[in-house]
């Protein structure tokens, strides 16, 4: 096992190493023990007009086993945009494992670019980014790595053990609710693998409603029993750290199998941090509805008072 560390060490640095010599300035060294960089990718090298950075933390395992873990973070990339670049990434790795491919990554990206640049679409508007971000959030544009959680970021699981679902699974949606002209309303959805995950969300944008939102924020947990750990990942949609707090709601609350999405219509009003708050209420709500958790009294005591809850789980099936 350690020799396999170290020949991935080896043949990291050495990537990393022609990476920076290729990209120069585009290349950014994010936590160089933790292994983690950013590569701002454009569709032009001097006069870029559609920017895409992808940063990406590289474990142990790669490439030998183990695909990088990554994040793409622009204002503009939302909804079946991501969702179509993300599955090229992923197709990448899997006709590659084992190889370096960072590099693939990074030209398959610019090439999405400048064939949307070549379409003569307009540029990005700067003010899709939502009004109400705090002015410390400028640091946003970096994914915030959690040693304890490096596997939230790649939406792939490669779990020999892990059923292939080609069923869209049932989608419920929560009651709306209204503040200041702002709209929220959360879509919940039982999900036992990404793919179901991908499935879900092109079902949603599929309505024209959901579709026109400003933001639709989601996150989603996936127990992998054969592992013993948990699949998850989040997105923002544009509505800076809302994805991460969604998440980490699903994570206090100890739910598994399980996706939230929550929509906001923004209404020219800036809430501030109330939004956050709706947010977190409705996918709160929504998850009581369905039974994924007993009450809002009991689902706020957290992880203590689910050991509760498993071991009367126990009890039951005897």
């Amino acid at each position: 096992m350690a020799e396999g560390n170290a020949g991935n060490d080896q043949r990291q640095n050495e990537e990393i190493e022609a990476l920076s010599a290729i990209y120069g300035e585009e290349w950014c060294v994010v936590d160089d023990l933790a292994r983690v960089f950013c590569i701002r990718i454009g569709d032009d090298k001097d006069h870029p007009k559609w920017i895409i950075c992808l940063q990406v933390m590289l474990p142990n395992e790669y490439p030998a086993t183990a695909p990088p873990i990554y994040q793409l973070n622009a204002p503009w990339l939302r909804g079946q945009e991501r969702v179509n670049i993300s599955n090229s990434l992923e197709e990448i790795y899997i006709d590659n494992i084992g190889e370096s491919i960072l590099y693939l990554w990074v030209e398959k990206i610019r090439d999405v670019l400048i064939r949307k640049s070549q379409l003569a679409e307009p540029g990005p508007v700067v003010e899709k980014k939502t009004e109400e971000e705090d002015v410390e959030c400028e640091d946003d544009l970096f994914l915030e790595y959690d040693p304890e959680n490096p596997y939230r970021a790649f939406d792939y699981d490669f779990s020999e053990n892990q059923p292939e679902i080609e069923e869209l699974p049932p989608i419920d949606h929560g009651i709306p609710v209204t503040d200041r002209r702002s709209t929220f309303q959360a879509h919940l959805a039982p999900v036992v693998c990404p793919k179901q995950v991908k499935m879900v969300l092109a079902k949603l944008y599929e309505n024209k409603k959901i579709a026109s939102a400003t933001h639709n924020i989601y996150a989603y947990r996936i127990y992998c029993e054969g592992k013993q750990t948990f699949l998850q990942d989040c997105e923002d949609d544009g509505e800076t750290a809302a994805g991460g707090r969604l998440l980490h709601l699903l994570e206090i609350l100890n739910v598994r199998n399980v996706m939230v999405v929550v929509s906001r219509w923004y209404g020219g009003i800036l809430l501030g941090p109330d939004r956050f708050k709706h947010i977190n209420n409705c996918a709160r709500n929504i998850l009581v509805e369905k039974n994924y958790i007993s009450s809002p009294e009991e689902s706020s005591k957290g992880l203590g008072k689910n050991k509760k809850v498993k071991k009367d789980k126990k009890r039951s099936e005897h």
